[in-house]
């Protein structure tokens, strides 16, 4: 068992220096997307299946997707604040703090899943409506160096949407061996 390759399962994420319009294009069909293939790939699973793990020590099938919906409000509330605001300082959040709260332990994803579908239509139209100018606005996330370009920050979601999407797979795959 390959520990790396199951907590990144479509390898870690890997910056483009100068994406062009196909490839910004491509992130966020990923992100548009996203809810309906995390849909796709849970509308028929158990409870069980739902508690079942993508790698050894790691959040369940349930977290996960409840986790996607905790990260993705705040990046769609960081675009917000980077458009309106002078490089805005945003608030980093625990995320694996989160993950163990009520709401992300509930074997009802229901809620989580409509938030996702909403949210990402939502999401998705801000993007598709983004000028370079625009594109080019930055924030300030207090555990990195330098600022992040809303650009950027379009591919790290994109990747993000891809490497949930493999674990949510995984862990279906797993058949509860991890737990």
């Amino acid at each position: 068992m390959d520990i790396e390759a199951l907590k990144y399962p479509i390898g870690p994420y890997t910056p483009a220096a100068n994406p062009d319009t196909t490839i910004l294009e491509s992130w966020i069909k990923n992100i548009e997307n996203f809810p309906s293939q995390l849909e796709d790939l849970t509308k028929d699973v158990s409870v069980a299946q739902l508690n079942w793990k993508y790698r050894p020590n790691g959040w369940t099938v349930k977290q996960v997707i409840h986790h996607c919906t905790d990260s993705h409000i705040n990046s769609l509330v960081r675009f917000k604040l980077a458009l309106t605001e002078d490089m805005p300082t945003i608030k980093p959040y625990f995320e694996d703090r989160w993950a163990e709260l009520p709401d992300d332990l509930d074997d009802d994803i229901s809620g989580s899943m409509a938030l996702l579908k909403g949210l990402h239509k939502k999401w998705a139209t801000l993007l598709k409506s983004l000028t370079r100018e625009q594109l080019a606005r930055e924030f300030i996330h207090p555990e990195h160096e330098n600022p992040l370009k809303l650009i950027q920050t379009i591919g790290i979601y994109s990747w993000h949407c891809q490497h949930h999407l493999a674990h949510v797979k995984n862990g279906l795959a797993s058949n509860g061996i991890y737990n």
